[in-house]
């Protein structure tokens, strides 16, 4: 067959490249984000409950009204913005699917989203399949700030979305208040729509606020919100996420949303309606991984590599800068195989492969896992 590729230049992700290579060598596996400790016991048996209740088929398109209806409550109590479930509330299969929905919804042939890099891999590819032009704009550590200057300057008559990700992954870093004043005032002026990925909303440190795009009304009308319940409830697998936006917005991302899932995991959003009611299962997450962050670091005390700001998600940068002359990716084959702890390159998340010396780790994992991998980063 002539089959002509959409994505040539794309083969398998960096996350299952550095999975398989952590599994071949028997490497502790600190590549890709997900938490090795348990989901609530109370979530697991409310899901089983909702399934023997006969919760089991398909839930209405834009999701269940009951959770729909408390993360409007949520939202309008975190972040003081009435918010209607019924209108801009959408429930999707996980941050990604809610991602690619916005940006199917709402970019066309030759639109351009400014992003910055280093971003989560499935951006990029998002905009282009659906016939856009990404605009790269890379931040430099340690502080992974963003020059308002330079996202103006990169605006042209094509720009129609601009895409935020607080706190960021990979590095770490949030977006403050004076950040997202900026934003507001850019997206203003020039009419774009902003695209915020804000999965690790709760997971932010040292008495940080996020930074949503709802808390700035102006920007919260031409703003969708992207979140993430596998981030907040240690259950990645679950692949169930939400948006927030307004109604006009809503209305075209429910388009092609009923297209690309139609609905999501049924039994799972009934239980999670009633787990949310309670806000003491989720308002401590920030407290404890900042715990994990800690210990993490409390565990690299004496090894060569240095460690970066990290305010928020759960990934921690270290630099090997004036350890060792090989590029990100040949340090981390050398790391999984001789060392037997697996990282991710941070060259793997810009799109000219910036090398700074510089590795992602996961510290979403259980004290024991953190104490054998500090162990193993302590004799380099």
């Amino acid at each position: 067959m002539n089959v002509k590729s959409r994505l040539p230049e794309v083969g398998t992700s960096i996350f299952s490249v550095m999975s398989k290579m952590a599994l071949e060598h028997q490497a502790i596996n600190l590549s890709q984000g997900f938490p090795d400790f348990p989901v609530s016991e109370k979530l697991i048996d409310l899901i089983h409950q909702n399934m023997k209740l006969g919760h089991n088929q398909y839930a209405p398109m834009p999701g269940v009204p009951a959770l729909r209806k408390i993360i409007a409550d949520v939202i309008a109590n975190t972040y003081h913005r009435p918010t209607y479930f019924e209108t801009e509330v959408t429930v999707t299969a996980g941050g990604t699917e809610a991602i690619f929905s916005t940006i199917a919804a709402l970019i066309g042939s030759n639109d351009e989203v400014i992003l910055f890099d280093p971003a989560y891999d499935c951006y990029d590819p998002a905009i282009r399949l659906n016939g856009g032009i990404p605009v790269h704009i890379n931040l430099k550590p340690p502080h992974f700030a963003i020059d308002w200057q330079e996202v103006q300057d990169k605006i042209t008559p094509n720009t129609k979305m601009i895409m935020v990700n607080t706190p960021h992954n990979p590095s770490g870093s949030v977006l403050s208040e004076s950040d997202m004043l900026a934003l507001q005032k850019i997206a203003l002026k020039n009419d774009l729509i902003v695209l915020s990925d804000e999965v690790y909303e709760r997971i932010i440190f040292d008495s940080i606020s996020h930074q949503s795009v709802l808390k700035y009304p102006d920007l919260a009308k031409r703003s969708i919100a992207v979140f993430s319940f596998g981030k907040t409830f240690h259950a990645t697998g679950w692949k169930i996420g939400y948006t927030v936006a307004s109604e006009e917005l809503t209305r075209e991302i429910r388009k092609t949303h009923q297209f690309i899932t139609f609905s999501v995991n049924t039994p799972i959003q009934f239980a999670l309606a009633e787990y949310l009611k309670d806000p003491e299962n989720y308002l401590h997450l920030g407290k404890f991984y900042q715990q994990k962050r800690d210990f993490f670091l409390n565990q690299i005390k004496g090894s060569s590599l240095k460690a970066l700001p990290c305010f928020g998600s759960y990934f921690q940068l270290l630099s090997y800068d004036g350890v060792s002359a090989k590029n990100e990716m040949e340090m981390t084959a050398w790391m999984t195989q001789r060392k037997k702890l697996a990282p991710i390159p941070v060259s793997a998340f810009y799109q000219d492969r910036s090398d700074q010396k510089l590795l992602r780790f996961c510290f979403a994992k259980s004290e024991q896992t953190l104490q054998n991998a500090g162990a193993i980063l302590r004799t380099i």
